[in-house]
């Protein structure tokens, strides 16, 4: 018999196995997580309830973009989520793109319709979503259609000396192959745990690759669809993708060792869980934050701020800006409110007098604030 180099290649593919006993502590830990983060959730207001959704909308689109190394403007993401979650967008300094109205439609579809059947034909759509305005084609990229004849390979490298890392099941295996994952994903085997069944949805379709491109974000999309039905809501309140970004190495290096090995899949789903467990515990943070922000402006409700002020106030209370990680000095203000330096100065002197911000160690050109929270 000749090697078996990739794991569709097995004759039992795709009869996955695992080890339940070495899964159960962290399925454990997983679903204690996620009681505490829907308990968390339901108990905050209606606003900042939407507040913490909107932002783990807003780091999905971009970190799921990321991993496929492709930077979306923070700005544009939060307009667009503002916009298809109904929400206010005053203050908002970002207009939309049909790159990211699209990408929100997918990430949103995903998550708010669970009970909806995925379908060939569902998967297309969602991956011609991507390519909003048919870029993919002068690429020479199947849009909207399953990928080409040519061999499909995960490939890195210089293009002399290439190194390839995956080879998918070849075109005309893909369709019987797509079939058989979209009857078991929406016929569910009995007694299968919908948290395992997650990763294994996601490990599944990444290795069918059934696109040109895109197959990373499709497969992230219903990886999200498949936790929305094992939560039993249309509600997100944490980020997968954040959680593979910031271990995006691990997460390549972990799918090739498991697309290249046996059907026991204990250490993917090992690995898949232990990542799940981590958005959980930023999503806890994340909401922690946002009643952070609730309560700050609670406390400055009567307090005399310009626009300006409101609008870095926010920036800086808000998750989604990275750029202020470590407090925001007047260069930074200038940028942002798109004020003179002299004005910016100003701004700051005031909020810090109102006690909006406080000073962080250090001073004169690298004096730096953060918002006082109480």
């Amino acid at each position: 018999m000749a090697q078996l180099m990739y794991i569709w290649q097995h004759p039992e593919w795709p009869r996955f196995d695992w080890d339940d006993a070495a899964l159960k502590g962290r399925l454990d830990a997983v679903r204690l997580l996620q009681g505490r983060l829907l308990g968390q959730a339901d108990a905050v207001s209606t606003q900042a309830g939407q507040d913490a959704e909107m932002d783990a909308l807003i780091q999905n689109a971009i970190r799921t973009s990321e991993i496929e190394g492709e930077h979306l403007d923070v700005s544009s993401v939060r307009s667009s989520v503002a916009r298809q979650l109904g929400l206010e967008q005053g203050g908002l300094t970002g207009r939309p793109t049909a790159q990211t109205e699209s990408l929100v439609a997918l990430l949103l579809e995903a998550i708010h319709e669970p009970e909806a059947p995925l379908s060939v034909e569902r998967l297309c759509q969602w991956q011609a979503l991507l390519f909003p305005d048919g870029d993919g084609v002068a690429a020479g990229i199947h849009v909207g259609t399953l990928r080409g004849e040519a061999p499909m390979q995960v490939v890195s490298g210089r293009i002399d000396r290439p190194r390839v890392h995956f080879e998918a099941p070849p075109r005309d295996r893909l369709e019987p192959e797509l079939d058989a994952f979209i009857a078991w994903f929406n016929t569910p085997p009995a007694g299968q745990d919908p948290l395992l069944r997650a990763g294994i949805a996601h490990l599944w379709l990444v290795t069918l690759h059934p696109f040109d491109d895109a197959n990373g974000r499709v497969t992230r999309a219903v990886t999200d669809r498949a936790l929305a039905q094992a939560e039993h809501q249309s509600v997100r309140f944490y980020s997968l993708s954040a959680a593979i970004m910031a271990r995006r190495q691990e997460y390549y290096d972990h799918l090739e060792r498991t697309q290249k090995g046996e059907l026991d899949i204990t250490p993917w789903l090992l690995w898949f869980l232990d990542t799940l467990e981590q958005a959980l515990q930023q999503a806890l943070a994340r909401i922690a934050r946002v009643l952070d922000k609730a309560r700050f402006w609670q406390t400055h409700a009567t307090t005399v701020l310009n626009e300006r002020q409101i609008k870095v106030l926010n920036r800086l209370l808000d998750t989604a800006g990275e750029a202020f990680e470590y407090g925001i000095n007047a260069r930074k203000y200038q940028a942002l409110a798109k004020v003179s330096k002299p004005t910016a100065t100003r701004d700051l002197a005031d909020l810090l007098e109102k006690g909006c911000l406080e000073r962080l160690p250090g001073g004169g050109r690298s004096t730096c604030y953060m918002i006082a929270v109480s």
